[in-house]
């Protein structure tokens, strides 16, 4: 994901994807093989999928303040999905043109989680009382990116930062990074063959020594077979919390996509096919395990 024209969409995605791919090394390890064996010439070769972010549902934050951003830059609200055992909310948007990944957005419901976990997040956003994109100018890319890298709340203490850690994973990792872009997403459906399939995908990434996400296997696969995704762990970062502590944390991570086209278009060529005659939107089961890339359990593979 590199946009190399002007137009503001395209530098609000580059100022995201330039400091994400920075601390997400296996970013530049996939795209220097791929680039060693010929599937891309350049990182504008590949095609995005969709770009992920976290949010914390409470009042002034959240979906309804974050999609604010892409709704202005041309994007339309499409499915709702519900996380019971991970307290998530989430929605796609989809992009005016498809040369632009689609957007997924979710958030943490806070009034579900007990009442320790629902203090500390609002220890740290208890000022906030007005949507904070209020303050920001859409149309201004610089404003934008910056208000994307922007520190919302104080940075956490490592105790309260562990504390949510046990019992929302997700909650602890918006706590410390806040809007960073948690994913983007290679559409391998679009390589060359054989690499445009996910099972002989993974086994590529497998030899250049890419730790995959385990949960729900390492593919998960839709209800309708249609859509198949894996991702790796995330990276760790090194975190400096409040009172200058650090500690090795769950960072970002990247996601591979295959969208199979629509049985009544299954036998069009491959250059025909487009976003229109593919399986679109996404699977609650599949998001699901997804989103514990993140997660101890996986982090604690790679190390």
């Amino acid at each position: 994901m590199n946009f190399s024209d002007d137009k503001p969409l395209n530098r609000i995605l580059n100022g995201l994807f330039v400091p994400y791919a920075q601390r997400v090394p296996d970013v530049k390890a996939v795209n220097s093989e791929m680039k060693n064996l010929g599937l891309i010439s350049k990182q504008e070769d590949i095609v995005n999928d969709h770009i992920a972010f976290r949010t914390l549902g409470i009042p002034n934050l959240g979906i309804t303040s974050f999609e604010r951003i892409f709704l202005h830059h041309g994007y339309t609200k499409q499915d709702h999905y519900f996380f019971p055992k991970k307290k998530l909310d989430a929605y796609w948007y989809k992009p005016q043109y498809d040369s632009y990944p689609r957007v997924f957005i979710s958030e943490l419901k806070v009034e579900s989680l007990s009442k320790q976990a629902q203090q500390i997040v609002h220890h740290y956003t208890k000022n906030i009382q007005d949507d904070p994109l209020n303050q920001v100018d859409l149309d201004n890319v610089d404003d934008v990116v910056s208000f994307l890298h922007k520190a919302l709340w104080e940075l956490p203490d490592i105790n309260d930062y562990n504390a949510l850690l046990t019992e929302s994973e997700y909650g602890a990792w918006v706590l410390y990074n806040r809007y960073y872009l948690n994913h983007y997403t290679i559409s391998v459906h679009e390589l060359p063959a054989p690499y445009n399939d996910l099972v002989f995908f993974n086994e590529f990434l497998k030899s250049i020594d890419i730790t995959l996400n385990d949960s729900g296997g390492e593919i998960k696969i839709s209800r309708d077979q249609l859509l198949r995704q894996s991702s790796t762990v995330a990276q760790t970062i090194l975190a400096t919390f409040a009172n200058g502590k650090t500690a090795e944390i769950a960072g970002s991570y990247v996601e591979f996509a295959e969208r199979l086209p629509l049985p009544q278009y299954s036998k069009l060529p491959k250059e025909k096919l487009t976003n229109a005659h593919r399986r679109e939107g996404f699977e609650t089961g599949n998001a699901d395990k997804i989103f514990e890339s993140t997660f101890s359990d996986q982090i604690n593979k790679k190390s």
